[in-house]
């Protein structure tokens, strides 16, 4: 795929080619993740891979945010045709195979940011959440802006995070903490916690990105490779193997009795009330304030 095929993200490189630039480009959908998004991802990254100048990638959002997960719009209404994305047909039973192939190519095209050649950076402001932050949290990087939000609602029902990132970066006690309830935390909890490399004040978020991009487009390639290659290799095969179990188990979340039980409620009275439902208080402003004091 060349630059000039690509729907919902834009490619480019800095004035002197040694940073490569990935935006999602649905800002009036907050980047939700739509059918173009993964496979453009990934081939946006093969164009940065193989362009020779490109020391250094950079993942960012346009608009207000970085990304707000699945478009559930474009994925209910799969869902009730009985298709792959979301809750198969129930009286048709559930297939995993078939969920499996769909969900696992997804995976695989955000694990490319994991796997890219050269470093990868998440430029994240407003919310990073859901799908969103598996894509996030595949990046080698993440610099947050001290208000943004990130973390993965839908596993309280509707979803495990096929990416498995969690536990690989910040531990098993934390990645439960986050899992079990789903909580969304801002930036500054975030690099309290370690998840992510650095929090900063909104309007110095992409300066802190240039400002480390710029620290790194003057390594060579190779050098920067090698590096890569040495850190991953300690984690690559626990990785793969907790993805696996991850996109398995994320197709029987939406398909339990629990995940069904959502889904009738969305069809009902639309996502915003299911979500609002299943979330209840714990993402509010005073919840989160409540616990940060408890810290």
């Amino acid at each position: 795929m060349d630059n000039t095929a690509f729907k919902s993200i834009i490619y480019s490189t800095s004035e002197d080619g040694k940073v490569a630039y990935i935006t999602l480009n649905r800002p009036k959908h907050f980047n939700a993740i739509d059918q173009n998004i993964p496979r453009e991802l990934r081939a946006a990254l093969r164009l940065a891979n193989f362009d020779p100048s490109v020391h250094c990638i950079v993942i960012k959002g346009n608009g207000p945010g970085f990304c707000g997960g699945y478009d559930l719009s474009i994925y209910a209404e799969h869902a009730q045709r009985g298709e792959t994305e979301g809750s198969q047909d129930p009286t048709k039973g559930y297939d995993p195979f078939r969920d499996y192939l769909s969900m696992g190519e997804a995976t695989e095209c955000y694990s490319e940011l994991f796997r890219s050649h050269k470093p990868t950076i998440a430029q994240v402001h407003g919310a990073a959440v859901a799908g969103g932050s598996d894509i996030a949290l595949c990046c080698d990087l993440v610099i947050m802006a001290d208000d943004a939000r990130i973390g993965y609602p839908p596993s309280r029902v509707w979803g495990c995070p096929t990416t498995a990132m969690w536990a690989h970066r910040v531990g098993p006690e934390q990645a439960k903490r986050m899992l079990f309830t789903g909580d969304l935390i801002d930036g500054k909890e975030a690099a309290a916690m370690g998840l992510i490399l650095k929090s900063v004040p909104g309007e110095q978020l992409a300066e802190t990105v240039n400002l480390l991009a710029d620290r790194i487009k003057d390594v060579p390639i190779n050098q920067l490779w090698m590096h890569k290659q040495v850190i991953n290799s300690g984690i690559e095969g626990a990785v793969r193997s907790s993805q696996r179990l991850a996109t398995i188990f994320d197709g029987i979340t939406r398909n339990s009795p629990e995940g069904i039980a959502f889904q009738s409620k969305a069809t009902l009275s639309g996502f915003k009330a299911a979500i609002k439902e299943r979330d209840g208080p714990g993402n509010s402003e005073s919840y989160r304030q409540r616990w940060k004091t408890k810290l």
